[in-house]
């Protein structure tokens, strides 16, 4: 047994002898209700009553304020508000400031030409059928099985497989795009 063990163990044996041998009996004191004398209308009820102590001596009045409004203590509702961050509730913020914004030039400059998106197929793989080369393309939850000259969606249009690239043009632009599909299996 470990020191810790026999001191818990007088603790506990000191504590069970104070609740069976301890004095149990209730206290003599009996409080007695303060008379309040009767409030007018809108003012500050004070009670003042003097209480003797065990001693014998009577003790300092007491005084009961009544509330003040919380618009006198924070203000109005419309002074200060969560979303404004005024007020009590005021908050920092320690991001810096946005950049100024570009100047605007007044050049007659062109607009860029128009780009095709990026390919939105997934390639998952390619196989040899008939001496030409698959593709198998997905697309959400669409798969597509590509040849040569082969057009996808009314806007792609696969012009040549060769491993490790194949090349598609995007037809409402003409552009040519190309998607990796690596080198031989």
């Amino acid at each position: 047994m470990k020191p810790y063990h026999i001191a818990m163990g007088v603790a506990l044996a000191g504590a069970a002898a104070l609740a069976v041998f301890g004095d149990n009996t209730p206290s003599s004191d009996i409080a007695e209700p303060v008379a309040r004398p009767p409030k007018a209308a809108g003012a500050v009820a004070a009670v003042s009553a003097a209480r003797s102590g065990k001693d014998g001596k009577a003790t300092a009045d007491a005084m009961i304020l009544r509330l003040v409004p919380r618009a006198a203590l924070v203000g109005d509702s419309a002074d200060a508000s969560f979303g404004a961050g005024e007020g009590v509730f005021l908050g920092q913020n320690w991001n810096p400031p946005p950049p100024p914004p570009p100047p605007r030039s007044q050049s007659n400059a062109p607009p860029p030409p128009p780009m095709a998106p990026p390919v939105p197929f997934n390639y998952f793989g390619k196989a040899v059928a008939d001496g030409q080369w698959e593709v198998y393309l997905a697309r959400g939850d669409k798969t597509y099985v590509v040849r040569n000259k082969t057009v996808i969606e009314g806007a792609y249009r696969v012009d040549r497989i060769a491993p490790p690239l194949m090349t598609v043009t995007y037809l409402p632009l003409n552009q040519v795009q190309q998607i990796n599909i690596g080198a031989f299996d």
